[in-house]
């Protein structure tokens, strides 16, 4: 059997950790990316094949040249501010090329796939923890275009052998222990990056939007997992596909809610530096809190968080800011 796995995405922030992931599981991680948001200096644990996933002339040559035992897809644009902005650009990447990269797939017979799904799939939460059988409502196109995604997924599977676990990210945060890739976005939109950088003077402060919510300390809480842990989960996922099992769609979270004040305080702790705050008002659709019951992955793929305290995730964050300045990254 090929060790090979295609990584659509393979060259972004999730993307590169998992790779590193499977590299140390065993498996050869072919990136396939248009390098439009992912970085050529994060492709350190295999080939990469440089194009796009939606081509299906492409996609058909890299499957049939690596012969691969699954596919992990992270190839979606993923700001919700900007898929509001631009639903065109959300529907023609996220729906339209996935839908072409299915199609290879299944033409192909490689039928185990893994998606990187997402929480906004499920918008406001009527009640926490997050379960996989929570109500989903997106409130943006890009939540759609998730939900879209998984949907496919399904109507495929039950027409052809294809089988799939869709995972539904909480906040992807921290970055490897190693120092060898970490986070880096343009726009950066997420907040412990957001939070080191103004500690660091790298932009004058960070925006804390509502401090009146219905949570211990007035702001937001949320599920920080760190991307390490992700990687795993999804080598876990592989490994329950390749074993046979069952189409499926599963959490990836701590389960613990954390607040953006918590996030701060903890982010000065580490740093040394008191981080510089500006409030503002409540950002609409924003919930209080958003986080998962991370049962189901523990149950189904043997996998739970280990490296997600709020102390690690700030310290991998922290050591990458000050190697990316190094690398001049």
């Amino acid at each position: 059997m090929s060790n090979s796995v295609l990584v659509v995405g393979g060259a972004g922030y999730i993307g590169s950790h998992t790779c590193k992931a499977l590299k140390a599981a065993g498996f050869l991680p072919v990136v396939v990316d248009n390098l439009s948001e992912g970085h050529e200096w994060a492709v350190k644990f295999g080939p990469l094949e440089r194009g796009e996933a939606g081509d299906a002339t492409f996609m058909t040559e890299v499957i049939r040249k690596h012969k691969p035992v699954g596919l992990i897809h992270f190839a979606a644009n993923a700001y919700v501010g900007e898929s509001v902005a631009n639903p065109r650009k959300y529907i023609q990447n996220n729906v339209v090329a996935m839908h072409n990269l299915l199609s290879v797939c299944i033409d192909e017979n490689l039928n185990n796939v893994i998606f990187s799904s997402s929480c906004a799939t499920y918008g406001v939460p009527t009640q926490v923890p997050l379960d996989e059988e929570h109500t989903q409502l997106p409130i943006s196109p890009y939540g759609d275009s998730k939900l879209i995604g998984e949907k496919m997924l399904h109507w495929y599977s039950n027409a052809h052998p294809l089988r799939y676990v869709a995972l539904r990210y909480f906040n992807a945060s921290g970055a490897d222990a190693d120092g060898e890739i970490g986070e880096v976005h343009d726009p950066e939109t997420h907040l412990v990056p957001l939070v080191i950088q103004a500690a660091l003077g790298i932009r004058p402060s960070i925006s804390v939007f509502g401090t009146d919510y219905p949570t211990p300390d007035g702001t937001c809480q949320r599920d920080y997992i760190h991307v390490t842990d992700l990687g795993t989960a999804h080598v876990a996922a592989l490994r329950y596909l390749i074993e046979g099992g069952a189409s499926t769609r599963i959490n990836l979270g701590s389960g613990k809610p954390i607040s953006v004040k918590e996030v701060i305080d903890e982010a000065a702790r580490v740093i040394g530096r008191e981080v510089p705050v500006v409030y503002g008002p409540r950002r609409e659709g924003d919930p209080p809190g958003l986080y998962a019951n991370p049962l189901k992955a523990k149950e189904v793929l043997g996998w739970e968080s280990k490296h997600s305290s709020l102390e690690n995730i700030l310290t991998t964050a922290y050591q990458w800011e000050l190697r990316r300045k190094e690398l001049g990254i």
